[in-house]
């Protein structure tokens, strides 16, 4: 990952703590003649990714010890150059994202239950408190042809890059502007960047009334 700036840098411990929270990314890896890329669900811990492919899957059959990739990205939203409240700035994007690379490495067929198992568990906390559901309620045959038809990838994290663009560099004014300009307009995205910057500088006013330009 380019780094724009060094303010911009995630730490390691804490740019592992948000691919972890956000469990979800794009895996890659380079199969000679080009690269190879699947977005999928993974569990984190220890250091260690575990995701899971279809055997069909030509992941499935480069993970022999060779570097993979995982992106995880978290909100963006584009900023207009006239959103700022000072002059001559220019159109950007905000965006935290981690890259985690390292060796990846198939695990035996006897590994999938136990990964099938950590990965609903984290998947089944985001929506709580419905009771969580697990393997042990699918209908033994069904589950076992399932866990049959996938491939467990353990990747041993070995380079950690973080980036957050939130606009720390600019000036109190700019910052106050486009907090103000992401929350008026409501989408998703923008508010929860909005509140990442609120929190970067909670000393200034953000309930002020005055109008925010057009």
């Amino acid at each position: 990952m380019h780094l724009l700036q060094p303010e911009f840098e995630i730490p390691r411990d804490e740019a592992i703590d948000f691919a972890a929270r956000r469990g979800f990314g794009m895996l890659t890896a380079f199969d000679g003649t080009g690269p190879i890329g699947s977005h999928l669900p993974f569990v984190l811990k220890g250091g260690v990714v575990q995701a899971h492919v279809t055997r069909a899957n030509p992941l499935a059959a480069l993970a022999d010890g060779r570097v993979f990739l995982l992106a995880v990205a978290g909100p963006d939203a584009y900023i207009s150059n006239d959103w700022y409240a000072t002059p001559d700035n220019v159109s950007t994007w905000l965006y935290e994202a981690v890259h985690l690379s390292g060796p990846a490495r198939r695990q035996e067929p006897g590994a999938n239950r136990a990964h099938g198992d950590a990965l609903l568990a984290a998947a089944e906390a985001r929506v709580a408190p419905k009771p969580p559901w697990g393997l042990a309620a699918m209908e033994a045959v069904k589950r076992e042809a399932m866990l049959a038809h996938i491939v467990t990838i353990e990747i041993a994290i070995t380079r950690v890059e973080g980036q957050r663009k939130h606009n720390q560099l600019k000036p109190d004014a700019d910052h106050l502007a486009i907090v103000r300009r992401l929350e008026s307009r409501g989408e998703p995205n923008g508010i929860a960047i909005a509140a990442k910057m609120r929190a970067a500088r909670p000393q200034l006013d953000y309930e002020s009334r005055d109008e925010v330009p057009a």
